[in-house]
């Protein structure tokens, strides 16, 4: 079946499982989206692309429906979205013109997780074996508590910049003007308002739409849980306290002066261990609860996109955590190049992985936000 075809029968589910939904109305308190959905009973492709990253996949809905399988109707929602979201990430994948083989990443996210990770962490201990001299890779360098530039020995300043801000560049570049395509189908008339901007905002970081219909989601089976919803807040508090410490150490670099490793009292070394700690803690959460959960509600390729997606997390935050705490050993140098590794990969496939869903939930999430505020004002 071509990819055009798959498109056509996931926008055809997804209409016909929400055509029931809207006929029925049992789930309307549940969250955001049965609302919305009632306000679009055309269901257009646009339409169900909104609806389908305004899913935040509490589950409560699957375990409160009387259609649900076994029932002949067999509805479905959250698997339904979770597929009708990963044709909307290959639709809206920029350039389009390689959407044919990159799209590829996302029907096997750990496959090509894995390969790109093998890939730049491959490609990082060759450049480092073939230009650092074994006496100064494999020595423990002196003074690196007192921050004397011992990274700088084994990769220079400017090779860390390129493996950052290239790729980095490069994804956020990309994942941006999918975004942008994406706001302009769904977004209502009118400007973005502050207040509108600040109620989508306050939706992300609370996550209001994953406590389901009040209890939290359903992270197992039909009992009740806001163990996701934590794991959650906990993984992006993490992303931005590691977020914080670069941007610490780009000040101690450039402003102060200051050569990298940090002393552990240091604002990066804090921010960026707790932040690693944090990541860490989440990522290994999570993946128990993907490990234990009931699998009816999952997409067999979105499923995949989030293991992937964590692993990559994963990676760099332990080699990261790992690096600290071998600093002053013979094993720095080698640590260095597998964390800048795994660093690479992960901004390679930052447009290819689940990371991107992030900016759809905002964007939807933000047209709800404007819409709730033009019917106040009628």
């Amino acid at each position: 079946m071509s990819s055009d075809e798959c498109l056509h029968d996931t926008r055809a589910e997804a209409r016909r499982v929400l055509g029931i939904c809207n006929a029925c109305g049992y789930c309307n308190g549940f969250c955001d989206l049965f609302e919305a959905s009632k306000r679009r009973p055309a269901a257009t492709a646009v339409d169900l692309e909104h609806l389908a990253h305004l899913c935040h996949g509490c589950r409560n809905c699957l375990y409160a429906c009387q259609y649900a399988p076994p029932h002949a109707f067999g509805v479905n929602v959250p698997k339904t979205l979770a597929r009708m979201r990963q044709r909307s990430y290959v639709e809206r994948l920029w350039p389009g013109t390689w959407s044919g083989w990159l799209a590829a990443a996302f029907r096997h996210g750990v496959l090509t997780a894995s390969l790109v990770s093998v890939g730049a962490i491959g490609l990082l201990l060759w450049l480092v074996w073939m230009s650092v001299p074994s006496e100064v890779l494999f020595s423990a360098h002196s003074g690196v508590q007192s921050g004397t530039g011992a990274f700088y020995r084994i990769l220079p300043w400017w090779g860390m910049v390129l493996i950052g801000f290239l790729p980095l560049g490069w994804a956020m570049l990309s994942i941006g003007l999918s975004l942008r395509r994406y706001w302009r189908a769904i977004a209502p008339p009118g400007s973005v308002s502050w207040r509108a901007l600040g109620s989508a905002l306050h939706d992300v970081v609370v996550m209001r739409n994953l406590r389901g219909g009040g209890p939290g989601c359903n992270d197992l089976d039909d009992r009740a849980s806001h163990l996701r919803r934590r794991l959650h807040q906990t993984l992006l508090v993490g992303l931005l306290l590691s977020f914080a410490a670069t941007l610490a150490a780009t000040f101690q670099h450039h402003v102060l002066g200051w050569q990298a490793p940090y002393p552990l009292l240091s604002a990066p070394v804090l921010l960026g261990t707790c932040g690693g700690l944090a990541m860490t803690c989440a990522v290994v959460g999570l993946a128990r609860l993907k490990r234990r959960e009931d699998r009816s509600p999952t997409d067999a390729e979105a499923r995949s996109l989030d293991l992937a997606f964590l692993g990559l997390l994963f990676l760099v935050a332990v080699t990261g955590l790992v690096l600290l705490a071998l600093r002053a050993t013979p094993a720095m140098g080698v640590l260095l190049a597998v964390h800048l590794g795994t660093v690479l990969a992960f901004f390679l496939l930052l447009p290819y992985s689940k990371f991107v869903h992030a900016g759809y939930r905002l964007l939807s999430l933000l047209a709800e936000a404007l819409e709730r505020a033009g019917r106040q004002q009628v």
